[in-house]
């Protein structure tokens, strides 16, 4: 993933002399090589904005994506997943989206699955896989995500105003936390795009699929009653706004 995302970045910036952009790794509390790898290819690509940022301790990959989002200084602020499976050159497309559905700063692209129901990966999936994620998805609906038919896809573009929106409102840091930044983009009243991108299946996922699932599900009904019954309150935009917004390079 980093060597086309520094090919795509590179490419950019070569034919767009005003394009900048930074590269921010989160290590959430990894035991492998991570946080080596990524300094050793900060050293390397020295021209390159790359930062590094690490946890001790395991925090969930809802937890890394909040805490790295503060530190986020770009225009346009990418959420990506580390493993490939997306192509990262489909940012062009969410880029294009966003901008014509931003309102006032504000808007969320989401890159979506749901066109590749009869893809290949798909279909060979096993027939529990499918049967849960699609139960998955008619359990986020009747939860109350509603016009968004991909919303686990680990490739999302923020601006920078609706990330500050956001983020600081989050309470979830496990799997499910995508559904609560959707939700309160949603309360927010946040334009929201939801993109097709080119999506590949890719071994090694440390998701135990029953257990997991079994989880997401009571996380998402704890999210939703935690706000039904006003546990959890989200800022308005006012408050949750950073006022740094004029001094952010304009990065991605």
């Amino acid at each position: 993933m980093m060597k086309e995302t520094l090919e795509f970045l590179k490419a950019q910036s070569q034919r767009d002399p005003k394009f900048t952009y930074e590269i921010l790794i989160v290590d959430d509390g990894s035991q492998d090589s991570t946080v080596r790898v990524a300094l050793e290819m900060a050293q390397l690509e020295a021209n390159v904005d790359i930062r590094v940022l690490s946890f001790e301790k395991n925090r969930g990959k809802g937890g890394a994506v909040i805490q790295g989002m503060q530190y986020t200084r770009g225009e346009y602020i990418l959420m990506v997943d580390a493993d490939g499976a997306t192509r990262f050159s489909d940012l062009e497309q969410l880029e294009v989206k966003l901008k014509q559905a931003e309102k006032n700063g504000l808007g969320v692209a989401v890159g979506s699955r749901a066109h590749l129901v009869q893809t290949d990966a798909v279909v060979k999936r096993s027939f529990i896989r499918n049967f849960l994620m699609h139960s998955f998805h008619k359990v986020v609906y009747i939860l109350g995500i509603r016009g968004i038919e991909d919303t686990q896809c680990g490739f999302k573009l923020f601006t920078r105003k609706a990330a500050q929106a956001i983020f600081p409102n989050m309470h979830v840091e496990g799997w499910i936390f995508d559904i609560e930044v959707l939700m309160i983009a949603q309360q927010l009243r946040i334009p929201i795009v939801e993109v097709p991108v080119a999506w590949q299946e890719i071994d090694g996922s440390k998701v135990s699929l029953m257990r997991d699932s079994i989880q997401m599900a009571l996380d998402l009904l704890i999210i939703r009653m935690n706000y039904i019954f006003g546990i959890w309150a989200i800022q308005p935009l006012k408050s949750a706004s950073v006022s740094s917004d004029q001094d952010a390079a304009k990065t991605k």
